[in-house]
């Protein structure tokens, strides 16, 4: 059977380059990095390498990268270690209602301490307007985080905009750019933004290993207490093939961006035209055009997104029905919920996300088994020939 995978949102597979910079790190170069004799001295040229790369990658000075263990950790550290270190100036947080968990929930714990935390409402198309982040300001705020992109719908805020009001109100503003990071330009300056955090595995790189960009002179108690390493920022024994791996996969994207941005819209601008205008009942989630170049979410009408991944997945294909942390979950996706889907458009939405491997013919082929197992789903479903 044909395998196709259609799931770049959720991992990414290493680059075969990234692999062989990677393997001698874990024979040949395999010290400590905090030891002084020559493998440890080996070891740190590695890591500091790769923290050239992703600092020159946006725009940002070598002392203001922070390896961590992904983006759920980063985004952990930039909320809590930024409100703890800050509690003089306020307890008021601000984000918005389409976060990933992994700042919806440290924002939940927050708010058992006692901090208050303003969720943001998005349009119908995901989008927050940077009006409703300045009318949301107050003399108490001292954090504001809106994600660049959008995991599950692929929508792109307009964080040049935010980060421009951030700074006029004297507010520190971090991004989530997971999902953006390698496929989007960064620069950080550019961007307006104080923190910002990526993660390995999504461009290609190997799990296990991220970075949290933290500005210079910002106010922010370490995460992890340990050792010394980063600065005494975060403590524990480098990661070093990881990093060494993520450096590579950045600089490799860094090569690739601006060709993969232009094969990947064309691609996904073919599928969702092919499923919008063959397959009745469904939309469009997220903004049509301010989004990812790889992002496609659709809900079909009276089908259960579970039942289409299960049927898919039995035809060769793999794609998802929201983001990889919370797929097993059978509760509808907050983010679709946030846009005003119903329930039940929500429970039967599908996530297909493209990558750097994805062939013109794998489109054709998933869009005509798409339509097949909808229409055989659809056949069972009482409520679709209750429409009828």
């Amino acid at each position: 059977m044909r395998r196709i995978y259609f799931d770049y949102a959720a991992t990414t597979p290493i680059d075969l380059e990234v692999i062989k910079t990677m393997s001698q790190y874990y024979t040949k170069t395999f010290g400590n990095p905090s030891s002084i004799h020559y493998f440890g001295r080996k070891a740190l040229y590695g890591i500091e390498k790769s923290r050239q790369i992703i600092s020159s990658f946006i725009n940002a000075e070598l002392d203001e990268i922070v390896f961590t263990s992904g983006g759920t950790e980063s985004n952990n550290y930039a909320l809590k270690g930024i409100i703890y270190a800050n509690r003089n100036r306020g307890n008021h947080l601000i984000t918005s209602a389409i976060e990933h968990h992994s700042i919806i929930e440290p924002c939940k714990y927050l708010q058992r301490q006692g901090i208050k935390v303003t969720y943001l409402k998005v349009d119908k198309y995901g989008l927050v307007d940077p009006q409703d982040v300045k009318k949301a300001i107050t003399n108490k705020t001292v954090l504001i985080s809106i994600m660049y992109a959008n995991n599950e719908i692929g929508v792109i805020q307009p964080i040049k905009e935010i980060g421009r009001i951030a700074r006029d109100k004297g507010v520190y503003f971090h991004t989530d750019a997971v999902q953006s990071f390698g496929h989007l330009p960064t620069a950080v300056d550019e961007l307006n933004v104080d923190l910002l955090s990526a993660s390995s595995h999504k461009l290609y790189g190997p799990k296990g290993v991220g970075m949290l960009y933290i500005r210079k002179g910002m106010r922010i108690m370490s995460f992890m207490h340990g050792g010394d390493q980063e600065n005494g920022r975060r403590a524990s024994t480098y990661n070093v093939p990881g990093i060494v791996g993520f450096g590579k996969a950045v600089e490799l994207a860094r090569d690739k961006m601006g060709d993969e941005r232009r094969k990947l819209t064309s691609l996904r601008d073919k599928l969702i035209d092919g499923i919008l205008n063959n397959i009745e009942q469904t939309r469009l989630n997220g903004h049509p055009f301010t989004r990812l170049p790889n992002n496609v979410n659709v809900s079909v009408g009276s089908v259960e997104g579970e039942a289409l991944v299960l049927n898919l997945d039995m035809e060769g294909i793999a794609c998802s029905t929201g983001s990889a942390c919370t797929s097993s979950s059978l509760e509808p996706s907050h983010v679709l919920l946030a846009l005003g889907l119903s329930p039940e458009l929500a429970h039967g939405s599908l996530r297909f996300t493209l990558g750097r491997y994805t062939k013109d013919e794998e489109i054709d082929y998933t869009l005509d088994v798409l339509r097949r197992i909808v229409n055989k789903l659809r056949s069972m479903s009482p409520l679709y020939k209750g429409r009828g």
